[in-house]
């Protein structure tokens, strides 16, 4: 009983302070300068979440050829640089990752 209660708990905490940051920023503006930098927060966690894993796919740094994920990446950042489109980024970038992997490069 004591785990449930916990959980619930937290999530509840978990949803008091999401709402109350969205109540708080309905009330004023944010300065122009914290606006431009919170438009880096989602590229930068994305980053932060994808490079050790394409970097690091077995747990030590592989910058060679042969590591799929790292190709896939460089094609992925490709393809966005040259489209802008997400989307197609995604898709790109996991075919690539399959075709890959299926033949064993």
């Amino acid at each position: 009983m004591g785990l449930w209660l916990t959980l619930f708990a937290m999530g509840l905490v978990t949803v008091l302070i999401r709402l109350s940051m969205i109540a708080l920023l309905g009330r004023f503006t944010l300065p122009e300068i914290l606006q431009r930098a919170l438009r880096y927060v989602p590229p930068a966690v994305l980053a932060a979440i994808i490079l050790p894993e394409m970097l690091q796919p077995g747990g030590t740094l592989d910058v060679s050829l042969g590591n799929e994920r790292l190709l896939a990446g460089v094609l992925a950042a490709l393809v966005a640089w040259r489209t802008k489109n997400t989307i197609f980024t995604i898709v790109t970038g996991m075919t690539g990752l399959w075709l890959l992997t299926a033949l064993g490069v």
